[in-house]
Parts: structure tokens; C-alpha cells; sequence
């Protein structure tokens, strides 16, 4: 049967089989014009008997003649090798055309509880069903070419399957030690009730007569994977494999692991491919810290591994400081091991794809791996309990996505953990369909945490002097080094030295002395006061945050130049206006670390960040640092209400809280008597990203209505307070949302109103009389003017 295009080129005039391409292009195009490919295309199609309608005919030819028409374009030679190229007779692309590797084997769930609980709600979480419930619904998908689990139609071009085959001992000894094999080797000879014996030894970890035959079972499952893609009869393979193995260590089992699969292939790939795969990239992204893998490589150059991990500082599993960003590889395999340590549970897809972006591609692409393999614990998931995090399937293809343009494409990802079963079915599937080259769905929360953001400057602060492509350069070592050297001193005494001299030399403010031998030295120069304190005219009482040290880094050395660095203080210009206008005024700053008492050398504002090891930091223990800045800083509340706000003159004692300070205004309110509180004309408050807290209604009645006719509290308009449904309740005081975000810009913006209301509450009146005994205030005040006032 004569083809169509055979048909064209019959109907083309006779000179045009020999005719050069630019001569056939100019006669396709001579044809089209004058409509006679329409009327070829419908007479050959039905001289050939076919059954193409004249559009479907027309469409096809058309296309046909397209092709020959672009490609005789750029033709110049008369030759049929070129004439059969305008054709597109060429090799497939081979990347596209492979396949994607699966490898996975029921004998894997095999291992279990030998003892499972009755209530199916409290399996133990590394669940055989895992591996079953990934492996279904890719065969639900369409991916995998499974008769008896697979839905019709396939996609074009399943998956690939891999057999598994277990490990044999000298593989697991490429990793583990002798004695460690022959221990696992040994379960499978226990009885029962000696296993059950043995697992309450062991951290996080049950035994089965089958574990051993299945772990070897896992270990192999890996092998073959990694190997099927290192000798090309894959693309990129997946392995749906469990016992999870990052957590077993040399020489024991740990954290539901017995044999570190990803390590155990990398080295068996290393050893049989040494020429072609020397340099491998592992990128762990369970939600735990992969400690077995780090073991394993943190002397060798040529493995860098990467975990992104939750760390709390070092209380998650599997606890402890290894897992911390100051961990970086030992002698020659220093810089190739980099954490990324998050401090708290709930991390979303922003911040692990910020971690990707500033951390993890810059590093690799340095690298530039022969083969990457993913340690892919899907714990990190939306709606694994035992994680906590965020992360969508959308995320986990866009983290394998990037991961795709390393090492030619050579991707493997075995699993680790992983325990709410849909949630690691989504995940999976999502990473299947993205190394097949499916791309992966959009992301619409591109923001990272502030968290997330100081993690990772963090670890690139760190890594910085490893790795030639993270910038700011900055080296921590030498930091902490000045930090403790003779001489050195923190900003903010400094800063604070400068206030002290300013104040005085402007107002003639003096030093307040603190009579208390734990806190004296701490508090030195940080109480200052006007002469006229202690007379009978209002006195505003300031606590504040210290002022901020505003400037650029410099983008390459992370140092602060001086020239280019502005002290944001926006207080004294409260004090000044105070001051002029005939006040009495007492200014506290609290530091965020007390000389003497602290000996962190950085943590911010809430408390839950441990920047520094042990060995650097060996007095950082962070609740105990809380809790001596918490205590100190309510010691000296109490102090100078009792010797210099209370017992003076003034009839009117307005406090102004600034930041993190205003917990010691509350500690004064909720710890003084009625006696005490009938000083106090007013409270002014700002809080940005601060925790708005509540006064305390212990033993004084309607004490939460006293407090919010009383205040006026500024809170950030981003605050989560302004999340709630229902109005905050009194005893948060009388909260007016600010449109700006920072504390300087809040000050700055509120001057007018605060000056305002300090005026007004300085000029009212009192009724001062007694009522069981206990000394009241009544202020001739309509409380809806309150109200007003505060924007409610």
C-alpha cells in the first residue's frame, strides 16, 4: 500500500527527487498556496483504500509537509543521509525513552512485633503496612505492571521492576562490624520470650525470628537499586524497602534499624564501580537525623551527606548534639557532612525548599556527585504524628525534581521512615511520578519561617568556609574566639555605656543603685533616673528591650562595618518629651543576657534555639538560662518598686513596657497589694512578635477590669492575638492593633497617641477611700471613653 507521503512526493514535480531541500521547500510552499496539497492528500487517500477522512488526511500531510519544510531550511546539502534527517528519523533521547526502577519484595514484611498490641490504633509505628500500603498505590496509579494490585490503563511507561536478593555478610561489613552482623544473625535462633527480653535492652528497636532474614532482605533491596542505576538499565529507581536503616550504627541497632541500607549500597556501589561513581551524594530528609549514615562517612571525602532533620536542640531522636550544625566531617572528610538542624516541630514545605535553595543544591552542584542517593524518610509529612512538620507530597517532588539535575540524572531513593500510612503513600507516589518526568505540582506557600530562615544562614555561616559557593563567608570558631578573648565586650554594654552617658549629660539622669548581691553586677548602669524621681509629680517608669542595632552585612564577609551600622532608639525621644514636659522618669533596660548570670552567647527572644555545642558552650543549658534571666529580671521589678517607685512622693506611677521588659510591669501588678496599686495611674505597652500574657486575678476582685480601664497595649498587626474569633478578654488589657510590625516603627508611629494618653492619665483625678479593709481606687472616668481611646 502506498503511504501518504510517498503519495507527496509522487504528486511533487519529477525534478523534485533530486532537486535540492531548498528547492523542495519552495515547492511545498508553491503547493499550499495554490491549495493542490488539499486536493493530493484527498485523491491519494482514497486511491489507497484507506479510511481517512480528508481532515484527518489533511492534517496529517500537512504536518508532514511542515516538517520537511522547517527542515530543508536549514539544509544545505544534496546528500539522502540529509534528506532522510528532514524526516526525523533519529535516535530517541535516552534519558527520556528509559525506565524508572522499582524495587520492591512482600518478604519485607515479614519482620513485626512479636507481641502487637490488641488495639489496632497502637501498632507499633514502623508498621509492616508501609512498605504494602506505598507499593498499592503506585500500582493504583498506574505506574507499576502488577496483575493482581494494578489499575488499567498502565501509564505509557511503568516502572521497571528491580528484584531484591539479601545483602550478604561481607556487603554489611563494608558498614557494620562482625560482631554487630553476628548479633542480628543470632535472633533468628531466639525464642520468643528472649526476644521480647532482648528489644526492652535496645533503643527503639523489636526483634522477630525473621528480622535478620529480612533486614539482609532490605540491605540487598538497596544494593540492587543503586546498582541497576549505576549500570544504566535504569534511569532512576525507587526502593520501597523496610527495615529502615539510618539509625543502626556500626556496631548495634537503633531507632527501628538493624543495617544502614543507604550506606551499605553506596559502598558496595564505590567498590564495584570505583572509576565510574567516586564522589556520592546522600541527602537524608527523614524527619530524624540519619546518625548511622554521618557515622559511617564523616571521615570520607567523596561521601557528602546532607540531613535535613528536626534537632530541638538535641532533645529529639535520636538526641543528643551529633546531629547539630557544628558537626561538619572529621579530618579529610571535613566539610562533607552538613546538617540542617531545625529547633522546632511544624516546619513546612517553605522552609525545606528555602534549605534546598540556599543550602542544599549550591553544596551539591560544588559537589557534582556521580550518583545521588535519597535517605527518604517520609516522617516529615503532613499529618505524621510522630514528625510533626508540614511537608506536602508536592514539596517531596519538587525536593526529587531538583535533585534530577545532579549526576546525569542517576537518582536513587530508598525509603526510611515514614509512619501515618496515607501520608507516605501520597509521598511517594509524588516522588515515583516525578522521577518518571512528571513535573511536580505548584507550591503555593513560598515564605519561610523565621525559624527556617535562621537555620539555614546559620549552617551557611558554618559551612561558609568548607564550601566555595555559600556566602556570607564567616568563620564561627574565630567569632567565639573574640567573643571570650581579653578585651572583648558585648554591644549592648556598650551601647548601653553610651545611654548612660547621654541620658545624664541631657537630662542629668543618674545611676540607680541595685543592693542585691546576685543581681548588682548585672544590672550596672542599666537602671537610670531623672533627680526629681522621688517629688510629688508623675513619675514614668520605662522597661524596655534593649535598642536595636541596625545594618547591611557585608554580602561576602558577614561583618558588620560601623560606617554602615545605626543604633535604632526611639525611646529617648519618649524620655525627652517626658522630661520637658515636668515628669519624673526612671529608665530600666533589660538585657537579653545578664553579665555575671548568662553565659549563652546567642539565643533569640523565644528561648528555644541552642546555637552552640557543648564543647563551645559548655554552660548552655537553655530552660536554665530562661529561667535565671525570667528570675533576675522579676527580682529587680520587685526591687525597685519596694526602694524607689513606691515609697516616693509621686501620687501617679505610669509604666511603660516595651518588648519582652513588659512581663516585669505584669510581675509588679500580679505580686503587689491594692495598696500599692492605687499609685499606678496607667500602663502603656507594645509587643511585636511578644506574647501578649494576662494579669493574674489572685486576690483582687474585678482586678482584670482595673487593669484594661487602665491601659493601652499597641500590639503588631500581624500578631496572632488578632487570629482568635472572639475579642481578647480583659485581663489582656486594652489591646489596639498597630499597622506597623516592628518595635521601633510602632514607637515611632504610636508618640502622639501614647503622649496623649500619658497626659490624661497623669491629670486625673482619685477618690482613694477603703473597703474591707483594703485599700481602693475610684477614678471619676467613664469607661467607654476607655474604650475609645484604645481603638475598641
Amino acid at each position: 500500500m502506498q503511504s501518504i507521503e510517498d503519495s507527496l512526493m509522487q504528486d511533487a514535480p519529477a525534478s523534485s527527487t533530486t532537486a535540492s531541500p531548498m528547492l523542495l521547500k519552495q515547492t511545498l510552499q508553491q503547493q499550499s498556496h495554490n491549495g493542490v496539497a488539499q486536493r493530493n492528500i484527498s485523491a491519494t487517500a482514497k486511491s489507497a483504500g484507506t479510511s481517512i477522512t480528508n481532515s484527518r488526511a489533511t492534517s496529517v500531510l500537512t504536518t508532514k509537509a511542515n516538517n520537511l519544510t522547517l527542515g530543508a531550511l536549514y539544509e544545505s546539502s544534496d546528500s539522502d543521509d540529509e534528506l532522510a534527517d528532514i524526516h526525523g528519523h533519529g535516535e530517541p533521547l535516552p534519558f527520556t525513552s528509559a525506565k524508572t526502577g522499582l524495587c520492591y519484595d512482600a518478604r519485607m514484611r515479614f519482620h513485626t512485633e512479636l507481641s502487637p498490641p490488641k488495639d489496632r490504633s497502637d501498632y507499633h509505628p514502623e508498621d509492616p503496612r508501609r512498605i504494602l500500603f506505598i507499593y498499592r498505590e503506585l500500582c493504583e496509579a498506574g505506574l507499576v505492571d502488577d496483575k493482581n494490585m494494578s489499575i488499567h490503563p498502565l501509564a505509557s511507561n511503568p516502572v521497571l521492576p528491580i528484584m531484591a536478593r539479601p545483602a550478604t555478610k561481607p556487603e554489611v561489613c563494608l558498614v557494620h562490624d562482625d560482631a554487630h552482623f553476628e548479633f542480628v544473625k543470632s535472633t533468628s535462633d531466639k525464642p520468643e520470650d528472649e526476644l521480647l527480653r532482648l528489644e526492652a535492652t535496645f533503643d527503639s528497636i523489636y526483634f522477630h525470628r525473621l528480622t535478620y532474614s529480612t533486614a539482609l532482605l532490605s540491605a540487598g533491596a538497596a544494593i540492587e537499586t543503586c546498582l541497576a542505576v549505576a549500570s544504566g538499565k535504569v534511569k532512576n529507581a525507587i526502593a520501597v524497602i523496610r527495615p529502615p536503616g539510618h539509625h543502626a550504627e556500626c556496631d548495634t541497632s537503633r531507632g527501628f534499624c538493624h543495617f544502614d541500607n543507604v550506606s551499605i549500597a553506596t559502598q558496595v556501589v564505590r567498590q564495584t564501580y570505583p572509576d565510574q561513581y567516586r564522589k556520592i551524594l546522600i541527602v537524608d530528609w527523614d524527619v530524624h537525623h540519619g546518625n548511622g549514615i554521618q557515622q559511617a562517612f564523616e571521615s570520607n571525602p567523596n561521601v557528602l551527606y546532607i540531613s535535613i532533620h528536626v534537632h530541638e536542640n538535641g532533645n529529639f531522636y535520636p538526641a543528643g548534639p551529633y546531629g547539630d550544625l557544628y558537626h561538619c566531617g572529621e579530618g579529610p572528610g571535613i566539610g562533607k557532612n552538613i546538617n540542617i538542624p531545625w529547633p522546632t516541630k511544624g516546619m513546612g514545605n517553605a522552609d525545606y525548599l528555602f534549605a534546598f535553595q540556599h543550602v542544599i543544591m549550591p553544596v551539591a552542584f560544588d559537589f557534582s556527585p556521580d550518583l545521588v542517593i535519597i535517605a527518604a524518610g517520609f516522617d516529615a509529612a503532613e499529618g505524621d504524628q510522630l514528625g510533626g512538620c508540614f511537608v506536602t507530597p508536592a514539596c517531596y517532588g519538587h525536593m526529587t525534581h531538583m535533585l534530577m539535575s545532579l549526576a546525569n540524572g542517576k537518582v536513587v531513593v530508598c525509603l526510611e521512615g515514614g509512619y501515618n500510612l496515607r501520608s507516605i503513600s501520597k509521598s511517594a507516589l509524588a516522588v515515583t511520578k516525578t522521577l518518571m518526568g512528571e513535573p511536580p505540582e505548584r507550591i503555593p506557600e513560598t515564605a519561610a519561617t523565621d525559624y527556617g530562615v535562621d537555620t539555614v544562614r546559620r549552617v551557611v555561616l558554618q559551612q561558609s568556609r568548607y564550601w566555595k559557593c555559600l556566602y556570607p563567608k564567616g568563620d564561627f570558631t574565630y567569632i567565639i574566639g573574640v567573643m571570650i578573648a581579653p578585651g572583648a565586650e558585648r554591644m549592648h554594654d556598650v551601647v548601653r555605656a553610651y545611654q548612660s552617658k547621654h541620658l545624664h549629660e541631657s537630662h542629668k539622669m543618674i545611676n540607680l543603685w541595685v543592693f542585691r548581691e546576685r543581681i548588682s553586677r548585672s544590672f550596672d548602669h542599666q537602671v537610670l533616673a531623672t533627680a526629681n524621681y522621688g517629688m510629688d509629680i508623675p513619675l514614668l517608669v520605662i522597661f524596655h528591650d534593649p535598642p536595636e542595632i541596625m545594618g547591611v552585612p557585608n554580602p561576602t564577609t558577614n561583618k558588620l562595618d560601623l560606617h554602615s551600622t545605626w543604633l535604632a532608639d526611639h525611646l529617648k525621644t519618649y524620655i525627652e518629651w517626658a522630661v520637658n514636659r515636668g515628669f519624673g522618669v526612671i529608665d530600666v533596660n533589660i538585657p537579653k543576657f545578664l553579665t555575671g548570670i548568662s553565659v549563652s552567647l546567642t539565643k533569640p527572644p523565644d528561648k528555644r534555639y541552642h546555637y552552640l555545642s557543648k564543647q563551645q558552650d559548655p554552660d548552655g543549658d537553655e530552660e536554665k538560662e530562661a529561667l535565671k534571666l525570667k528570675e533576675a529580671t522579676e527580682e529587680l521589678a520587685i526591687y525597685l518598686w519596694d526602694n524607689y517607685i513606691e515609697p516616693n512622693e509621686s501620687p501617679k506611677v505610669i509604666f511603660l513596657g516595651v518588648g519582652e521588659a513588659f512581663k516585669a510591669v505584669l510581675h509588679i501588678l500580679n505580686t503587689r497589694n491594692y495598696e500599692a496599686l492605687a499609685q499606678i495611674a496607667g500602663i502603656v505597652g507594645f509587643a511585636s512578635e511578644h506574647p501578649i500574657r494576662p494579669v493574674a486575678e489572685t486576690f483582687i476582685t474585678d482586678f482584670a477590669k482595673w487593669y484594661y480601664k487602665r491601659s493601652l497595649l499597641f500590639v503588631a498587626a500581624d500578631h496572632p492575638v488578632w487570629a482568635r474569633d472572639k475579642k481578647p478578654s480583659k485581663k489582656f488589657g486594652a489591646l489596639k492593633r498597630s499597622h506597623a510590625a516592628e518595635l521601633n516603627a510602632m514607637l515611632l508611629a504610636h508618640a502622639a497617641e501614647v503622649q496623649e494618653f500619658l497626659v490624661r492619665r497623669a491629670e486625673m483625678p482619685a477618690v482613694v477611700g477603703r473597703r474591707g479593709g483594703r485599700k481602693i481606687v475610684e477614678e471619676e472616668e467613664d469607661e467607654d471613653a476607655i474604650m475609645v481611646a484604645a481603638g475598641r
